[in-house]
């Protein structure tokens, strides 16, 4: 037992050592790619072929409730005889938000990687019914033998069991087995707004602000960078009536002091703003002298950058005079009757707020309450709100066939199924007749929001949680109502 001891000491000791890398980075999609090899293939399939090729020949594999499997033929015959003769076909889901890579390197050489996240294990009956049965996390520790990974080994833990299966017809629309659902998930609220053929078809609120709290249909949730899209539109509809231009420099009505000399400030457009071409990082608090700063060329890459919306915001201020929220106001809110949403916190807003969850579940981080707006970060809205605002751009947002073909149209190049429009992530090829989907999310501690629209079928779907393991939600409810469609915005975004 000393051995095993060590060994997960180890393991918890080099990713403290060792910074996690980037989802963009070819490390972290090729355990991503053996992952899914493994899992996906293998495991969710009963492929032996697959475990044979890439499980290590020293593999050993704890498990908190199954005890420990020291070889990799144990691990094998275990697979053949256990696995690949249930009466059910099982499947493993990863959680891709709680996915880490961390690598391991010898002076320099890589030699290893450690992957842990959240994984969920489904049952699929004869009749194809499906349900959870177990939810955990992991640590899988991958190491290059003579050019090649191998899971070398394996951790499973923290497994929380479902005594009960959950009834997938009643999910999301019966309230008590959907919180019954939400608690295995350690979700404390779930918001959903369901549009189907351009009108609005669902708004719900399951679950609770916190502990012994019932969360209220007029929630007020922050929903974190899904602020942008309303900042976007804000803009674009001021483009629309022609008091601005997509393409005019914008540095006679707003420079920042931290580049006021740099040449490059007068080459910012709403064009280069609404599609994150900027050069600026996400945040300037994230650079080592906490100063605004351009990494690149604006106009020339995309690169994500809160930054660039809140400079748009100060621009829209400076010109028109006016606050973010009176522009808003005028142009969306009071139009659409949005009158739960705002820039800024109001204490009427307390006692029906979307408390923020650590993944512990019960354990809250402390309100975050502005009183300064944010043009990237931090709306408080509700879910019938937002909905509506997401209907409304569905629909053409009020905005001239050309302005609005903009918004879907291709501003910069992401990767190879996606690109980035005015304001929203273009998923494309999301099925056979290769139509697109919209796509916008909000992350933040204790905050996971997302919102979909694919124009084709004239369908939206937007879901707000309030907690560290809110992605957990995501997946069941994007196929519940999207279905196929569903089924290939997520195989989009794993490609990512």
């Amino acid at each position: 037992m000393k051995k095993h001891f060590i060994l997960i000491h180890l393991l918890l000791f080099t990713i403290l050592a060792n910074a996690q890398v980037e989802k963009s980075s070819e490390l972290y999609k090729t355990i991503k790619e053996k992952d899914s090899l493994l899992f996906n293939i293998g495991f969710n399939n009963c492929d032996i072929i697959q475990f044979k090729k890439l499980v290590s020949d020293n593999f050993e594999f704890y498990h908190d409730q199954g005890g420990i499997t020291k070889s990799k033929s144990e691990f094998i015959q275990s697979i053949e005889n256990g696995l690949c003769k249930l009466d059910y076909k099982p499947k493993r889901v990863i959680d891709e938000e709680s996915l880490d890579i961390f690598p391991l390197n010898n002076n320099g050489v890589l030699y290893g990687a450690i992957q842990t996240g959240t994984h969920s294990f489904y049952a699929i009956e004869k009749n194809k019914e499906e349900y959870l049965t177990s939810v955990a996390k992991y640590t899988h520790l991958w190491i290059l033998e003579n050019g090649n990974w191998k899971l070398s080994k394996g951790l499973s833990y923290n497994h929380k069991d479902v005594d009960k299966p959950i009834d997938n017809k009643l999910l999301f629309s019966d309230k008590e087995e959907t919180e019954r659902w939400l608690e295995q998930k350690s979700i404390p609220a779930l918001g959903i707004g369901y549009i189907e053929d351009g009108k609005i078809k669902q708004i719900s609120v399951f679950g609770e602000l916190e502990k012994g709290k019932t969360a209220p249909k007029n929630t007020i949730w922050n929903v974190a960078s899904l602020t942008k899209p309303i900042t976007a539109l804000v803009a674009l509809k001021l483009i629309d009536s022609g008091k601005l231009s997509l393409d005019e420099a914008l540095y006679k009505y707003y420079i920042d002091p931290d580049i006021i000399n740099d040449p490059r400030a007068k080459k910012l457009t709403a064009r280069i703003i609404l599609s994150h071409q900027t050069g600026f990082s996400n945040w300037r608090g994230n650079n080592e002298n906490g100063k605004l700063s351009f990494e690149f060329e604006p106009g020339t890459k995309y690169q994500y950058s809160g930054e660039g919306f809140e400079y748009l915001r100060k621009v829209l201020e400076n010109k028109f005079n006016k606050s973010i929220q009176q522009l808003a106001d005028e142009l969306i809110f009071k139009p659409l009757k949005m009158f739960h949403t705002n820039f800024v916190w109001n204490e009427q807003y307390e006692s029906r707020f979307a408390k923020w969850h650590t993944e512990k579940g019960g354990e809250l981080y402390p309100n975050l309450k502005n009183n300064t707006a944010n043009g990237a970060d931090d709306l408080l809205t509700t879910i019938e709100d937002y909905t509506t605002f997401v209907n409304y751009v569905l629909n053409g947002a009020g905005l001239s066939k050309n302005l609005f073909k903009e918004i879907a149209s291709e501003q910069v190049r992401i990767n190879d199924f996606k690109h980035f429009g005015l304001g929203w992530w273009i998923d494309e090829n999301i099925n056979s007749n290769k139509d697109f989907a919209m796509v916008h999310g909000g992350d933040d501690i204790g905050v996971h929001t997302i919102a979909f629209i694919i124009p084709k079928t004239k369908q939206g779907l937007i879901i707000f949680t309030n907690s560290d393991n809110g992605t957990g939600a995501f997946q069941e409810v994007l196929l519940k109502y999207l279905g196929e469609n569903g089924q290939g915005i997520m195989e989009v975004e794993m490609k990512r």
